[in-house]
């Protein structure tokens, strides 16, 4: 019997973007990935300075992850969804 390799789609944040993500059971995922890339993508978070598209694409896509938790990357915890999309949205900004 043939079994199916399932894969989970996710997504890890580090200095408010991308750090590494899996969406190959997902075409929605597929699509917004590819317009992310189609935006401008750098090969290293550190050096990313998404747009505010980027980021809303981003949010989109962590409403996609099968897990209710997103893992930040820099700071080696798992935090809400919502907190995720905070601070993707809020990465940057002036504090003062």
């Amino acid at each position: 019997m043939k079994t199916k390799e399932v894969t989970t789609n996710y997504l890890t944040l580090k200095w408010g973007t991308l750090k590494s993500w899996d969406f190959t059971n997902s075409k929605k995922g597929k699509k917004l990935l590819k317009e992310y890339h189609k935006i401008g993508a750098s090969f290293s978070a550190m050096t990313q300075h998404d747009t505010i598209r980027q980021k809303e694409i981003i949010c989109e896509l962590i409403d996609l992850c099968d897990s209710d938790t997103i893992y930040l990357q820099w700071d080696g915890k798992d935090v809400s969804k919502q907190e995720a999309k905070d601070y993707v949205m809020n990465y940057g900004k002036d504090e003062s």
